[in-house]
């Protein structure tokens, strides 16, 4: 979501401007190509969502409620990363400025959004609408790599699923207290921050289907999210690539207690 307090001060405007004259810290092609062996980490998340009627996503249902919050950036916990950007620039291409917290240091890194997908697949036979967006890091950040977003609607049987897909390592850094930061933290943080993002997702559109009397629910009628599992843990499919139930991890300020903080600059 956007940060409309912090993207008004004189340093974010300075910072986000900036990110237009930063190329990406990584090739596109390594990415594509990134396997455990050659050094990428490498992660698959997955929330499950209220479940539509068969066939194209319909009016107000997970799909669409999915769509908007991931246009909005809505799905990243504020206790945990902060957004500036352009609201009204397209989606594509649009650069974030991103304050991440890691421990007691508060830190500014640029990330630019690719391109928008929109699309039917087939997958082992069966047809899925597929609309998303990924964004890669940009020079200065103290990873490499990129993280992809989608909502995924399974036609033939309704399913909805908001997925993240991360292909990332550490990148070098100049900066010896940012480096030590994401060295002792960084990783856990990663992977707390796309747990999270799939558990605030579940509960944002379960949370707006009920204030809209649960538009679009499939045959089990309810407006709330569909865990991944019983107990409401997103899954996460890691470098190994064995599916591994992982609890998402905080929910909010309240289990995020604000530290005190010294904020690093990633940008100057």
């Amino acid at each position: 979501m956007l940060d409309e307090r912090l993207a008004a001060t004189e340093r974010a405007k300075r910072a986000l401007a900036a990110l237009s004259d930063r190329p990406l810290n990584f090739d596109p092609a390594d990415v594509r190509d990134a396997s455990a062996d050659s050094g990428w980490h490498i992660d698959d998340y997955e929330q499950a969502l209220a479940p539509e009627p068969p066939g194209d996503p319909v009016p107000g249902g997970s799909f669409e409620v999915a769509q908007r919050l991931m246009r909005d950036y809505a799905f990243a916990d504020p206790a945990m990363v902060h957004a500036v950007y352009d609201p009204a620039g397209e989606l594509a291409q649009r650069n974030m400025l991103l304050q991440v917290r890691f421990g007691p240091l508060r830190m500014f890194f640029g990330c630019r959004v690719g391109a928008v997908t929109d699309e039917t697949r087939t997958i082992d036979g069966r047809p899925v609408r597929v609309w998303g967006w990924s964004y890669g890091t940009l020079a200065g950040h103290v990873e490499r790599g990129q993280m992809d977003y989608a909502v995924w609607k399974w036609l033939d049987d309704g399913a909805v699923e908001f997925r993240i897909h991360v292909v990332s390592r550490r990148a070098k850094v100049r900066n010896p207290i940012m480096r030590l930061g994401f060295r002792l933290v960084g990783r856990g943080q990663q992977t707390r921050f796309a747990r999270r993002a799939c558990e605030r997702m579940g509960e944002l559109v379960a949370r707006e289907r009920a204030r809209d009397g649960g538009g679009g629910g499939g045959a089990g009628g309810g407006g709330g999210s569909a865990p991944a599992d019983e107990h409401g843990a997103a899954q996460l499919r890691g470098e190994g690539g064995a599916l591994a139930q992982q609890r998402a991890v905080g929910d909010g300020d309240e289990r995020h207690p604000a530290a005190p903080h010294a904020e690093q600059n990633s940008l100057r």
